[in-house]
């Protein structure tokens, strides 16, 4: 069974993700900031991570900068869950390390979509 790592500060959200998620054979654990992101992805990497952009603590874009710097020896695909939708924001992503790019809200079909385009669904 494939895995998610689910990292948003919003319970909603990751409520949401969790329950699509389930419904596509995944087995979810969640992070409410990128620290607690990080610690999870060293303890047992996941095959995907659905990650927000704006969060206390550590921001999706730091958890990436430090998930690429952790030496982790089966990086998971990152995609980014945000409402940010300006192409310097989804650049900066991918330059960062970012697989997909995800616009909140979403839906089933769409998640299921930008997972088939990483290799994980």
């Amino acid at each position: 069974m494939k895995t998610c790592l689910v990292v948003d500060d919003s319970k909603v959200i990751r409520k949401v993700a969790r329950h699509i998620l389930e419904t596509l054979n995944f087995q979810v654990r969640e992070a409410g900031d990128g620290r607690e992101a990080l610690d999870a992805c060293l303890d047992t990497p996941p095959d995907v991570i659905l990650l927000d952009w704006n969060m206390p603590v550590m921001s999706g874009m730091d958890f990436l900068r430090a998930l690429k710097d952790s030496g982790i020896a089966q990086r998971p695909k990152v995609v980014f869950c945000t409402t940010e939708n300006g192409m310097a924001y989804i650049r900066a992503a991918i330059e960062a390390g970012a697989d997909e790019y995800v616009m909140k809200p979403f839906d089933r079909e769409t998640l299921e979509s930008k997972l088939q385009i990483v290799g994980v669904a």
